[in-house]
């Protein structure tokens, strides 16, 4: 979920040694560490390569054909509009709705496919709009070009990965981006978006 108010914490005061890897594979993250341990944008696979992998799963998670089709739209046209990459886009809602676009809102109003706070609804709903598909991916991802601007805007995994741990939970440990920092979010949350981009399905 994105936070309203996104206080990116230093802490500097933490001990630098980054996590084993049995203390990673404990907590259920692939990755963890600062932002360079995390994989390159090289390795990420092309925009319509990992759309195409999740498709399955988008209707398996209650979206119509149809609606995946929009969700497309949407996504491609949000990229070039706001200015993020579309892979982001699509990691986004799949760790946030898995693509369901009547997914139930959280938290209050943390609301739509990307789950972002004052976004669009349409809960138990399906075959929506072009409009209403739009409207809740641009929702969430000028909240997250938001939080990329907090991390110097950087078509670069140096603004990309710390800016996807404060757009899940409102504050980040440097450090470690599998740290849930200030105890919201989910701590697998940076690694998992990472996976999704090299094509991991799940």
């Amino acid at each position: 979920m994105a936070f309203k108010y996104m206080l990116v914490a230093a802490l500097a005061a933490l001990p630098a040694a980054f996590a084993s890897p049995i203390e990673l594979e404990t907590r259920g993250c692939t990755y963890g560490g600062p932002y360079e341990n995390f994989p390159p944008m090289s390795s990420w696979l092309p925009w319509t390569t990992v759309f195409g992998l999740y498709e399955q799963s988008m209707v398996n998670a209650g979206s119509s054909w149809d609606d995946v089709g929009r969700i497309n739209v949407a996504i491609s046209q949000a990229a070039a509009s706001i200015g993020v990459d579309e892979r982001v886009i699509l990691a986004i809602i799949l760790q946030e709705s898995s693509g369901y676009v009547g997914v139930e809102c959280t938290g209050g109003d943390d609301c739509g496919l990307m789950q972002c706070e004052g976004c669009p609804s349409f809960q138990g709903q399906n075959e929506l709009p072009q409009s209403d598909t739009s409207a809740m991916i641009n929702g969430g991802t000028q909240h997250f070009k938001a939080n990329l601007v907090d991390f110097g805007d950087l078509w670069d995994v140096s603004s990309i990965y710390p800016a996807l741990r404060e757009y899940n939970s409102g504050s980040v440990d440097n450090n470690d981006l599998s740290v849930a920092a200030g105890g919201f979010g989910v701590p697998c949350y940076v690694s998992d978006i990472a996976r999704r981009m090299m094509g991991q399905v799940f």
